[in-house]
């Protein structure tokens, strides 16, 4: 194996990665700016009030996305680095 195989799958991970992660960080993002403002609109300043339901947010994206995940890192493993490490 090549520097530059090395380098492609790399670079493919980590775009990889992005895409699996996208979904739970923009729930994350999104569930946080809304009791952000909840926050704010109440003044209430309670720190369990941001934690619990960002967490519950996460979870459920995350037991939803799973197939997608798994397919994606299969379909990673299967398309870039299994055939490079078998091929050389």
């Amino acid at each position: 194996m090549t520097d530059a195989d090395v380098l492609d799958i790399l670079r493919e991970g980590l775009w990889t990665a992005l895409i699996i992660s996208t979904p739970v960080l923009a729930v994350a993002l999104i569930v946080g700016l809304a009791i952000g403002l909840l926050q704010a609109l109440t003044s209430v300043q309670e720190m369990t009030l941001t934690f619990v339901p960002k967490l519950g947010a996460i979870l459920i994206v995350y037991w939803v996305t799973m197939s997608f995940s798994s397919q994606t890192l299969v379909r990673l493993y299967q398309d870039q680095i299994i055939p490079r490490i078998i091929g050389n």
